[in-house]
């Protein structure tokens, strides 16, 4: 199977259209998307909307919940903001559909999706350490794990210096963000994985992030979310 896995939409509407269009283009068997479809943006229904009616599999993150529940700690003082705009934008089968997301989906026995990691997947914990990263390795049976959360790419094999996924070995990977890219680059991510061959690749799309952080400010959130975007941070 070859699967697009996004994450990380963060109620971005032009990024997360330009990278179903990378998507469209390569094609695919199906789009699993690895939460955190809604938070710090201010398209947050179209988001789900699009998410909804394209994705096959959803697992649900932690800005999910928030906006879904309106339980916003944890959550940076930003995030707090744009979590209770996008509950206030969001009809109520969108909340619903959005607090009914699974935290963990298994494809195929060949690779477990999850925003955050397999170890404690409702704490949200953060891989962002190697110790953090390797420990994982013992909370999912697959060849493969992918999650989100970090919004900057990484691929970790739990033999050391593995750094590229292929047959034979067992990887960690945090896919990048298509909304709020992190890693210093600005462009939208979007990673392809099939199950068969074991190959895995991230792409990085260009969108019009002036239009995305515009939209940020005339929904009256915080300048820095618009500002971060324009910078990748």
């Amino acid at each position: 199977m070859r699967l697009a896995l996004i994450a990380d939409v963060h109620s971005n509407l032009p990024a997360l259209e330009a990278v179903l269009r990378e998507v469209d283009a390569r094609g695919v068997d199906e789009i699993a998307c690895l939460g955190d479809v809604v938070g710090y943006g201010a398209e947050a229904q179209a988001c789900v909307d699009v998410v909804r009616a394209r994705c096959a599999l959803v697992v649900r993150g932690n800005h999910d919940e928030a906006v879904a529940t309106g339980t916003t700690a944890g959550l940076p003082k930003d995030g707090v903001v744009a979590a209770l705009h996008n509950r206030e934008h969001l009809d109520a089968d969108a909340l619903a559909w959005l607090a009914g997301l699974p935290l963990v989906e298994i494809v195929d026995e060949a690779v477990t999706l999850v925003h955050a990691t397999p170890q404690t997947p409702e704490r949200w914990l953060r891989a962002d350490s190697f110790q953090v990263v390797h420990a994982q390795f013992g909370f999912f049976a697959t060849p493969v794990c992918v999650a989100g959360h970090q919004h900057m790419p990484a691929v970790t094999g739990e033999r050391v210096g593995q750094l590229r996924v292929r047959p034979g070995g067992r990887f960690f990977v945090v896919a990048g963000s298509v909304g709020q890219p992190r890693d210093g680059n600005p462009r939208a991510a979007v990673s392809f994985y099939d199950t068969e061959k074991m190959q895995y690749e991230i792409v990085r799309v260009p969108y019009n992030v002036d239009t995305a952080a515009q939209r940020i400010l005339d929904a009256g959130l915080p300048l820095a979310l618009a500002r971060r975007l324009k910078i990748g941070q």
